[in-house]
């Protein structure tokens, strides 16, 4: 069996399994990559968005703001004719 022909295994040379794998298999490769962004992501981004100077966002209201004072009494739904 040729030497160039055996898959390398991870443990042995992760670096050299990476190179393979990108040459080999690159769908598998990005995915792995695109899909490790994510939870670094959440590490890194909040931290960075504060540090230049954006703000979070406001929260978003959990109930409806009820006017102060007397409300008007409905006569009609407004669709009928009169």
């Amino acid at each position: 069996m040729n030497a160039a022909a055996v898959t390398p295994r991870f443990w042995a040379g992760p670096l050299r399994y990476v190179r393979w794998s990108a040459r080999e298999r690159p769908g598998y490769f990005w995915a792995v990559f695109i899909g490790a962004l994510g939870p670094v992501s959440l590490l890194t981004v909040p931290p960075l968005r504060r540090a230049i100077g954006d703000p979070d966002a406001a929260p978003i209201p959990l109930t409806y703001p009820v006017p102060a004072g007397p409300r008007k009494t409905l006569t009609a739904y407004g669709d009928e004719t009169e």
